[in-house]
């Protein structure tokens, strides 16, 4: 297997780890943020001198690629690009929703065999990014920017449990009291669980161009003008 540098950036958590033959060697994580600007650059030097010290070569670099923060998507994105230019090393980009699934299947093996599993990412007021996978994280429903009210996936709901995680669930609990909705507290997007993902990548020959790979933010971020500005005119 691979040594692989992790970077994920895509909430206000921010970490960064590295793998080797399916083993995390070290990380570094900030569960404070979002500070992305002023510590990864400083966890990134940490974990690649690790590998240095240790006389391990890096033979790829692997980014959250969203959905998820515009600004912290792009300061991961931004530095994993700097480090696969700098070291001569593809890219491998890991969906965030898709990551987020991983500490469930890992830690609650007894979800029963129609579980679907529904990762949201807060998206402000009761929005949320989030998309719908069978136990192989195969898609049942593809990733979408949902306002979640009383009725929504009531679809789904109506004929499989679905188990809801990420910091966009804790908002949406009150209002899905439906009997086959179920919530995992505690389910971060963190670089030390991207590694069977990115290991599969890397066995399908899945790289993204260096040059020309953009997160997936799926809504673009639009930028307002202060309302003092907007008074004057």
């Amino acid at each position: 297997m691979s040594c692989i540098l992790h970077i994920e950036t895509s909430t206000q958590v921010c970490s960064v780890a590295l793998s080797q033959d399916g083993a995390c060697l070290c990380e570094e994580v900030k569960t404070d943020g979002p500070s992305h600007a002023a510590c990864l650059a400083g966890f990134v030097d940490s974990v690649l001198s690790f590998a240095d010290s240790h006389a391990i070569p890096l033979d790829a670099v692997a980014v959250s690629s969203g959905p998820g923060s515009y600004t912290g998507l792009r300061i991961g994105v931004s530095t994993a690009k700097g480090i696969c230019y700098g070291r001569s090393v593809p890219l491998i980009a890991v969906p965030t929703l898709e990551l987020l699934c991983v500490p469930v299947l890992l830690r609650h093996d007894d979800l029963p065999d129609d579980a679907l599993l529904c990762p949201m990412i807060d998206a402000r007021r009761m929005e949320v990014y989030s998309a719908f996978y069978d136990r192989s994280l195969r898609p049942f429903r593809a990733v979408g920017a949902d306002v979640v009210g009383p009725g929504t996936y009531g679809d789904i709901l109506d004929v499989r449990p679905v188990w809801f995680f990420g910091n966009g669930a804790a908002k949406c609990k009150p209002v899905l009291e439906h009997p086959n909705a179920h919530f995992i507290d505690g389910i971060d997007p963190l670089a030390r669980c991207m590694f069977p993902l990115a290991e599969k990548a890397i066995a399908l020959g899945r790289y993204e161009d260096v040059a020309y790979f953009e997160p997936f933010y799926l809504k673009q971020f639009v930028t307002t003008q202060p309302k003092d500005i907007l008074h004057g005119l």
